[in-house]
């Protein structure tokens, strides 16, 4: 169906498809609702895809249109996608974002490719399209390149690696990708080498900015790279006078910016020195291995007692908790507290684990009540009045080296204040180095009781003694 009719079916597609982004996003903010407003958004993006496909005028010539290449492309991402997504573990499931997110942009790059060639055979040449292939294309290639070394650095495939000068090299590697792209858009008719030095230039300046950044400051830059991609995903829009790509773009980019500077705000980091690759950095810190003191472990048996007779109790989640698949477990054991009167909640760092809402997503799945999650200023103004605060696979973000350690490459992140609570019990397997690669002054501490083993052997201990008690 093309003409009249058909334009016009496809502009209310497109505006029911950004309706359903609009919501989706919308409930992705509450959790109890998160799952369907992904289910709404997807339905809108395939509502999208079929109406391009129909209604579409530039597909009514056969010329144009290879239906059985389409469908194959979507028959095999589909199940490429599904495949990936119901094998994913929870504890990869940044890695997975970091993947889809890279190929969201290498997709937005090979647009701006597609459309420049498709200028340069026509000789239309507008300067408004020019500007928006250049940056599709620049931001494209950092997004996809950034993200494929961000899914290696989590998958523990690639190691932080800092080149000399790093910091100044990605300043002038950033100018020249902006001002070859700035001198491109200017020329009477732009030339289709300079295209593929700023591709080549973009996709080495991913790889040096994401690839001497820290673990403890990954969950930053895996945001800021999506918000990369919305805004790479909003220009393939514009180029293709697409509604609802312009849309799904806009909403990404904007809520990805949004997430990414409040991610700076809880890591105490600076915007500028993510983009410029100056951002936190790997490796131990110095001073961290002077001598910190003595361990002192517990036993399950007293770890319960101390946690039944309390009158609070907080648990601190962190990646451990989620390689463990211990989420149900530990619901289990707020249950088991409850029954005996024991208010107890979670304190959420804003970066634990590895990428933002890692832990959120984690308790959901077990049905932990969303109110029971509380933010980490909300928590720390808890913890004096908290009996017992259970550390569970976390450790950057309760490390005090954060506050009192300026050598520390976490210096100066805002920290779950586990110290102030009456008594600390770290769950852990052994007494390894967080994601930042330091040494945590907090197993050392007084306050501290060290209880060794698998996250969910250990929470299924601490119920049988504490139902026994």
């Amino acid at each position: 169906m093309t003409g009249l009719l058909g334009n016009s079916i496809l502009e209310i597609c497109y505006i029911a498809a950004s309706i359903t982004f609009i919501l989706g996003l919308k409930m992705l903010s509450s959790p109890d609702k998160a799952r369907k407003g992904n289910l709404y958004a997807a339905y809108g993006m395939g509502l999208a895809i079929v109406a391009t496909i129909l209604f579409k005028e530039e597909f009514s010539s056969e010329k144009t249109l290879n239906y059985v290449l389409i469908f194959a492309g979507l028959l095999v991402g589909t199940l490429i996608g599904t495949r990936m997504a119901l094998k994913v573990k929870m504890t990869a499931m940044p890695q997975m974002v970091s993947f889809f997110n890279g190929m969201g942009g290498a997709c937005a790059a090979v647009i701006s490719l597609v459309e420049f060639d498709h200028l340069m055979h026509t000789g239309e040449f507008d300067l408004g399209l020019i500007i928006v292939i250049v940056l599709g294309l620049i931001i494209g290639s950092v997004s996809f390149s950034g993200s494929i070394i961000a899914y290696g650095k989590l998958e523990g495939k690639i190691g932080d690696k800092a080149l000399p000068a790093g910091q100044i090299l990605n300043i002038v590697l950033l100018l020249g990708i902006l001002g070859l792209g700035a001198y491109v858009t200017v020329m009477d008719v732009p030339n289709e080498m300079f295209i593929y030095i700023i591709l080549g230039l973009s996709l080495l300046y991913g790889i040096l900015f994401v690839m001497p950044i820290g673990g403890a400051d990954m969950p930053v830059v895996i945001s800021l790279l999506n918000s990369f991609t919305g805004m790479a995903a909003a220009f393939g829009g514009f180029l293709y006078d697409n509604q609802a790509m312009l849309t799904g773009g806009i909403l990404v980019g904007s809520a990805g910016t949004i997430l990414t500077v409040l991610m700076c705000q809880a890591m105490n980091r600076s915007l500028t020195n993510v983009i410029i690759g100056s951002f936190g950095g790997g490796g131990a810190a110095a001073g961290g291995d002077k001598e910190q003191g003595t361990v002192k472990e517990v036993t399950a048996t007293d770890a319960a007692i101390l946690l039944a007779y309390a009158s609070k109790v907080s648990v601190v989640p962190g990646y451990g908790l989620a390689v463990a698949q211990a989420q149900h477990t530990v619901h289990s054991l707020e249950k088991a507290l409850e029954e005996k009167g024991i208010d107890f909640t979670y304190a959420i760092h804003p970066v634990a684990g590895r990428m933002p809402g890692h832990m959120n997503v984690l308790l959901a799945e077990a049905d932990v009540p969303y109110p029971k999650l509380l933010e980490m200023e909300d928590a720390n103004d808890q913890m004096a009045n908290t009996d017992v605060v259970l550390v569970i696979g976390a450790n950057d973000v309760v490390n005090p080296a954060a506050e009192n350690d300026p050598s520390s490459p976490i210096y100066g992140m805002p920290i779950i204040d586990v110290l102030s609570a009456k008594n600390i019990i770290v769950m852990k397997r052994s007494m390894g180095k967080g994601y930042a690669g330091i040494e945590n002054e907090l197993f050392f501490h007084d306050k501290n009781r060290m209880l060794f083993g698998d996250a969910k052997d250990s929470l299924e201990s601490l119920i049988s003694e504490v139902k026994n008690l």
